[in-house]
């Protein structure tokens, strides 16, 4: 295993066994860059704090990996992430909803590229539509 394995599976854990945002922003490289879909953000504090609302959203979140590669300085995770929404969702707006308390099953992809065992670039990809949908958060979404 190298190190952007090692760094995505430590980053992978301190999400998912109880929020450790400390060793989330740990992960993270000072100036780092990460893609999301609700879009860029960037810094370690920044980063740290897209991660601390997604998983006040969702804290009882598990990741079920499905696929995991690694080539030199990046490493890429394809798995599902699995939760219930008991806490606020902040969209991109501000704007906060209040939990819905569905549950949610959505596959998505993260892609870290690692330089001096910090992530240094990161992309995080998934399905807003499927995932706003699950939650009865668009119009028409069955109740």
């Amino acid at each position: 295993m190298g190190q952007a394995r090692e760094v995505m599976d430590r980053l992978t854990e301190a999400l998912t066994s109880g929020t450790d945002l400390k060793a989330v922003m740990e992960c993270f490289a000072e100036d780092a860059v990460a893609i999301t879909p609700d879009g860029e953000v960037r810094g370690r504090e920044n980063i740290g704090e897209y991660w601390r609302q997604m998983t006040d959203a969702l804290p009882d979140s598990v990741y079920e990996s499905v696929y995991e590669h690694e080539s030199g300085d990046t490493a890429i995770d394809e798995g599902f992430f699995t939760g219930r929404n008991t806490g606020p969702l902040v969209l991109p707006s501000g704007e906060s909803l209040e939990p819905t308390h569905r549950d949610v099953r959505v596959r998505g992809c993260d892609i870290a590229t690692v330089r001096d065992g910090k992530i240094v670039s990161y992309r995080l990809y998934f399905d807003q539509l499927d995932f706003l949908g699950q939650l009865g958060l668009l119009p028409n979404a069955p109740v």
